[in-house]
């Protein structure tokens, strides 16, 4: 088995279930504001074994999302700043190119839903 430069197995087929986007300082904001439907943007590290459990498991759950949006905390600082992220991994709900928050939850199918359906009750905000 090989992997990539994140240590993700790279000649597997991939499981998920949902849209994945690896996402930077550089792109995230176009890409954010131009994506429709519900995105989970989720900050992660490699150096983190949670982020890793995150990595490996969020794409396998049935999430009431349209895609998940990876960044790598530890090589766009810019974006974590604006993001305000003080710990990994950390989830934030973006719909249509709205900003709703982010999200404390397990990474559980039914508490993620819940959470993201909570989330898209509050008033909507600009991207930070």
């Amino acid at each position: 088995m090989n992997t990539d430069s994140m240590c993700r197995p790279s000649d597997s087929v991939s499981t998920s279930i949902v849209v994945e986007s690896e996402m930077t300082d550089f792109d995230v904001d176009q890409r954010l504001l131009a994506l429709s439907g519900v995105s989970l943007v989720i900050f992660t590290s490699v150096g983190c074994a949670s982020c890793r459990f995150a990595r490996a498991r969020l794409p396998k759950l049935e999430l009431a999302v349209d895609r998940l949006c990876w960044i790598d905390a530890g090589s766009n600082g810019g974006v974590v700043e604006r993001y305000q992220v003080f710990h990994l991994p950390a989830l934030f709900v973006v719909r249509d190119g709205e900003f709703f928050g982010a999200l404390n939850s397990r990474l559980d199918a039914t508490e993620l839903n819940e959470a993201v359906a909570k989330a898209l009750t509050r008033t909507a905000e600009e991207l930070p």
